[in-house]
């Protein structure tokens, strides 16, 4: 049998399975020898999944509190700012939805910049309400709108937003087709959810057309698919295994947990420990939320 290379990661998870802990001694002395934690770069470059989409660790997102063209952001005023502000600091991808009203502030805020220095994610609102029309138009009339009010050529990522129900998939069909097209056309670089309950995220799972997927996850179950956080869990690992990247939101639940230090750094701590979560989205509203944020990624430690 050929010799089997394990990550450090998969290293430690091995000698501590089982009903108790292997510790890994000194053959001479006894003296168990100290494995060294995974520590967290907020800058460091990943990959989402199998698309080929290059980013960083903490990316930004600009809806919280997005409904109807607007989002906090936006009603402040601060949008672009925000944007260019966070782009300053090193984060590299930025989270936009039609129904967060953040594309032309986000063309304006990423105005002059290299198109290849950051990544563009967005959302098309294809159910009831969301967005103030009622028309919903094929998924090519939609994206061409979106790349104008971006002001780019293509987009990196465009995602179906808010799924809810267990057949989304059969019942969005006109649009994932719509939008794989695009991505044979090079429109976009890869589709996919977000999702807003547990069935639609089982069936995320399932679905070999989803390339990215948008996760509800921390560890106190705040806005999130299933109170259980242990129950989501095995649902994003999956999605991890199979390929499929996975972007992780609601880390403060939906904002529930904002005033909370400990429980953000648990929580932090918590997703990050997962293995399973390429990147993480955060709603900044100020830049000091940045500068917080990007200094309690540094100090996470996970064995």
């Amino acid at each position: 049998m050929g010799k089997r290379n394990l990550t450090r990661r998969q290293f430690v998870a091995t000698v501590t399975a089982g009903a108790g802990t292997i510790f890994l001694g000194n053959m001479v002395s006894g003296t168990p020898a100290a494995i060294k934690p995974v520590t967290f770069d907020p800058f460091q470059k990943v990959t989402l999944g199998k698309t080929g989409i290059k980013t960083t660790l903490l990316g930004m997102g600009t809806g919280f509190s997005g409904y109807m063209r607007s989002s906090n952001i936006t009603r402040a005023g601060v949008a672009e700012a925000m944007i260019r502000t966070a782009y300053e600091k090193g984060i590299r991808y930025f989270d936009c939805a039609d129904s967060y009203g953040t594309h032309p502030f986000a063309a304006a805020a990423l105005k002059g910049i290299s198109r290849e220095n950051y990544v563009l994610g967005t959302k098309m609102w294809v159910t009831e309400g969301g967005i103030p029309e009622k028309e919903r138009p094929d998924s090519a009339v939609v994206v061409d709108r979106f790349r104008k009010e971006l002001n780019t050529d293509y987009i990196d990522l465009v995602q179906l937003h808010c799924m809810t129900t267990g057949d989304w998939s059969d019942q969005q069909k006109r649009f994932m087709d719509g939008l794989e097209n695009l991505k044979v056309k090079k429109v976009i670089g890869a589709h996919g959810v977000s999702v807003h309950s547990f069935d639609a995220l089982k069936t995320a799972s399932d679905s070999p057309w989803v390339d990215v997927i948008h996760v509800r996850i921390n560890p106190f179950g705040e806005a999130m698919d299933r109170r259980d956080p242990s129950l989501v869990a095995p649902v994003i690992e999956k999605f991890h295994k199979s390929g499929k990247g996975v972007i992780g939101m609601k880390l403060i639940g939906g904002g529930a947990l904002k005033d909370d230090s400990g429980k953000i750094g648990a929580s932090l701590k918590y997703v990050l420990g997962l293995g399973a979560v390429d990147m993480i989205i955060i709603g900044f509203e100020k830049p000091e939320q940045i500068d917080d944020y990007v200094e309690r990624i540094r100090k996470v430690q996970v064995v």
